[in-house]
């Protein structure tokens, strides 16, 4: 009989710890509804807020913000888990930021892009290039490369055959056609340096900070893939049900609408998966 109570004990207990251990699964397998965003300075975060944010809480969720005054800071949150998600970068961004920092930050879905684009306040026309103009650029590496593309583009530079297109230099020019000085700055100081410089390539989240108006723009960049917007999230997240939420309401028809009462003189370039 002894035996018998020390036998059903034990497996009282065993199936006790079994529970537990089902309860324990259970709690680390549930999906979180609460996501935190790092928000720092540009149009993709106002975007997400008005558009986004509210697909997401009619399905439950609870967005918070952390705000940053740079996207660097950002990137380095994400990494260290304090937030989910982002929206301010490109792809480009987060490669050269996994490639210097050893970061996992890994895209789920394109979003709509500002392109960057050829400003002046001297000049009406590119044509007005002349030989010794000051032509300010960002100087953040992958920005840098858009510059120079669209200095390509705009006729006033040709670039190196080999080069490559992500990660161009002054070294990649292979003729400065109008003997043009360009200028490498902080993509923040380029609106406030217009007066003092001929032209400048600025990012279209730049000129939205400064409140200029886009469509001054003389002559806009080509949005390449490694270019376009993205979500980023740590790379442990990115199967995460809430990650495919975010992703499905980026191409809802929903968001689809928003844009196409909102992207007024095509100040948005949409990515083909959300078209």
């Amino acid at each position: 009989m002894k035996r018998f109570f020390t036998g059903l004990l034990l497996i009282t207990l065993l199936f006790t710890i079994l529970g537990c251990g089902d309860s324990n699964q259970a709690e680390n397998t549930k999906e979180k509804k609460e996501i935190t965003i790092g928000v720092s300075p540009g149009p993709y975060n106002e975007l997400f807020d008005k558009a986004i944010k509210p697909i997401l809480e009619k399905k439950g969720y609870t967005v918070k913000s952390i705000d940053f005054s740079d996207l660097l800071q950002s990137e380095v949150a994400l990494s260290e888990g304090s937030v989910d998600l982002n929206v301010a970068q490109h792809t480009a961004y987060a490669d050269n930021y996994n490639k210097e920092k050893g970061g996992k930050l890994t895209p789920i879905v394109p979003i709509p892009t500002v392109p960057a684009a050829i400003f002046s306040n001297k000049y009406k026309s590119l044509d007005q290039v002349a030989p010794g103009q000051k032509v300010g650029i960002p100087m953040d590496p992958s920005n840098a490369a858009r510059a120079f593309r669209l200095l390509a583009k705009a006729g006033w530079i040709t670039l190196n055959d080999a080069a490559n297109p992500t990660t161009l230099t002054k070294n990649d020019i292979k003729d400065n056609i109008h003997n043009i000085e360009i200028m490498e700055m902080d993509s923040a100081q380029l609106p406030r340096s217009l007066d003092d410089l001929d032209f400048a390539v600025i990012p279209g989240s730049i000129v939205y900070s400064a409140k200029m108006d886009a469509a001054k723009g003389l002559l806009q960049e080509n949005v390449s893939r490694e270019l376009e917007l993205v979500v980023v999230v740590d790379e442990k997240n990115k199967d995460s049900q809430w990650a495919k939420d975010i992703v499905a309401a980026y191409k809802s028809a929903e968001f689809k609408d928003y844009m196409k009462e909102n992207n007024k003189n095509n100040y948005w370039f949409i990515p083909e998966e959300l078209k």
